[in-house]
C-alpha cells in the first residue's frame, strides 16, 4: 500500500510515517503544503491520502475540492485540529471519507487507515483468502497450507497488494507505483525478484501456481481472468 500524508506539522507526519513503514510496511510520501500535496496527489497513485485542513499555500478543504473535481478517487482521511461540527460536515461533504481530530490515538488512526484502504478495493473484511493463502491484513500474518509463512516487509507489501486485486492482471509498473515511495529507487527487475521469492515461500510449482505471469502484461494472484 502507498499513502500520501499532506501535513505541515513535520513531527506528526514523521510519526505517522514511521508507524506505517515499520509496523505495517506501507510506502509513504509526505507533502508539507497544499501545492506540493496537490501535485503529488495528481501525479502518483495512492491507496490513501491523509489530509490536514490547516495547510499553507492551499487550504485542505480547497485542495480536497480541487482533487475531487479533477477525478481523484483515492480515499481521504481528514486529520485536523478543527473539531467544530460544521468543519466535520464540510470536510465529509467536500469528499472526505473519514475524519479524525488532533490529538489522536495512533492505533485508532492505523485501524482507520487500513479500513479505508481495504474498502477502496472492495474488501471490507481484514482477512483475505485466495488460492489457499490466508492473509490477515490487520495482523500482517500470512498462512499457506495451514502453516505460517514468514515474509520480508517488501514481500508482504507485494503479496497484500496482489491480494487486494486478486484475479486482476497487475502490471510491473502498477506494482512499482504502489510499493515504493517517491524517494525510493525501483526497477522492474526487482519486482521479478520478489515474485520469485514469494513463489518459493508459498510452495508454488507446476501443480499449484498461485501467482501467474502473463507475458508482457503482468501478474495475477489466484485464478486467471476469463
Amino acid at each position: 500500500m502507498r499513502v500520501l500524508i499532506i501535513e505541515d506539522e513535520v513531527k506528526i507526519a514523521r510519526n505517522i510515517t514511521r508507524v506505517l513503514d515499520e509496523e505495517y510496511s506501507w510506502a509513504v510520501d509526505i507533502a508539507t503544503d497544499g501545492e506540493d500535496g496537490r501535485h503529488m496527489a495528481m501525479t502518483n497513485s495512492y491507496d490513501l491520502i491523509i489530509l490536514d485542513l490547516g495547510l499553507p499555500k492551499i487550504g485542505g478543504i480547497e485542495l480536497l475540492r480541487d482533487l475531487r473535481a479533477k477525478g481523484m478517487i483515492s480515499p481521504v482521511l481528514i486529520l485536523t485540529a478543527r473539531d467544530d461540527t460544521r468543519d466535520v460536515i464540510e470536510g465529509l461533504e467536500t469528499g472526505g471519507d473519514d475524519y479524525m481530530v488532533k490529538p489522536f490515538d495512533m492505533r485508532e488512526l492505523m485501524a482507520r487507515c487500513k479500513a479505508l484502504a481495504r474498502r477502496s478495493y472492495g474488501r471490507a473484511a481484514p482477512v483475505i483468502e485466495i488460492a489457499g493463502i490466508r492473509i490477515d491484513t490487520a495482523r500482517h500474518q500470512v498462512m499457506f497450507g495451514g502453516k505460517t509463512v514468514r515474509l520480508s516487509a517488501m514481500e508482504y507489501r507485494l503479496l497484500e497488494y496482489l491480494a487486494m486485486r486478486a484475479g486482476e492482471v497487475v502490471s510491473k509498473a502498477d506494482i512499482a507505483e504502489h510499493l515504493y515511495s517517491s524517494c525510493a529507487e525501483n526497477f522492474s527487475n526487482v519486482v521479478e525478484v520478489y515474485i520469485c521469492s514469494l513463489r518459493k515461500k508459498l510452495g508454488s510449482g507446476p501443480s499449484h501456481e498461485v501467482i501467474h505471469t502473463l507475458r508482457n502484461q503482468g501478474y495475477v494472484l489466484g485464478e486467471l481472468p476469463a
